[in-house]
């Protein structure tokens, strides 16, 4: 049974990698999406595709940052769809580097996407979930949420704060009666433009060749989003750690 047809999900970080590549699957299972990134030509490609093939898509330049970006994200879906199913909290940097490197401009860019801005979208959309009774928050974490890594210390302890917010979020909400379900999905390499926002040269360098030998295709994690999304109402899959066969994770 399709239970994904008509639902209205929300996807930040829209653009490219996970997000693009799961705004796709959802709309051929005939979901309607509400995109969200910084980068508008992609998005508008992206929605454009969508809707040219008979799906519903609308997109809204956003910067999760931002608590009024992700409000007004929300806010769109309402305007567009009349409702919001679901959210999937993607945004995320990685630039990654030693602590002896003194990257902070960095740690703090990692702290404000990877963290505040999953708060800002559970902020923006949980009123809405709490009023209707109903409503399913994902979000994407990392393998990097489930272990530490030498060299990527700050990245690791913004994705493990993913997965206490996100398990929080379920525990509070199975007590307040919201029905309000969650799915916390750790990738491992997975195609993405992460790397390429790396500075610290030497980490560059070994996690280029880490996803060159590794990565599976960003539709694989889509696929998951897919999974979790159509799970009958009285169902919750919590967690999704997914990566290549391959790699010694």
């Amino acid at each position: 049974m399709n239970h994904i047809e008509n639902k209205v999900v929300i996807i930040t970080g829209a653009s490219s990698g996970i997000g693009e590549a799961t705004a796709y699957k959802l709309a051929e299972a005939g979901a309607k999406l509400v995109l969200g990134a910084r980068r508008e030509e992609k998005l508008k490609a992206i929605a454009d595709s969508i809707n040219g093939k008979g799906g519903a898509a609308v997109y809204r330049v956003t910067d999760v940052v931002n608590p009024s970006d992700s409000k007004a994200l929300v806010q769109l879906a309402l305007d567009s769809f009349g409702k919001v199913d679901a959210i999937f909290l993607n945004a995320g940097l990685m630039p990654n580097s030693p602590f002896a490197a003194l990257e902070t401009d960095n740690w703090n860019a990692m702290v404000d996407v990877n963290i505040k801005g999953v708060l800002n979208g559970i902020a923006a959309v949980l009123p809405t979930f709490i009023a209707q009774k109903s409503g399913h928050v994902l979000a994407t974490s990392s393998v990097a949420g489930l272990k530490a890594y030498p060299g990527a210390g700050v990245y690791c302890g913004t994705k493990w704060a993913v997965k206490a917010i996100m398990e929080s979020l379920r525990m509070e909400s199975a007590q307040a009666g919201t029905n309000i379900r969650t799915a916390t999905i750790y990738p491992a390499a997975v195609q993405s433009e992460l790397v390429d926002h790396i500075t610290d040269s030497a980490t560059s360098g070994s996690y280029r060749k880490l996803y060159d030998t590794y990565e599976i295709p960003a539709e694989r994690v889509a696929s998951v989003v897919a999974f979790a999304l159509n799970q009958p109402d009285d169902t919750n899959i919590s967690e999704f750690t997914i990566g290549p066969t391959t790699q010694p994770w």
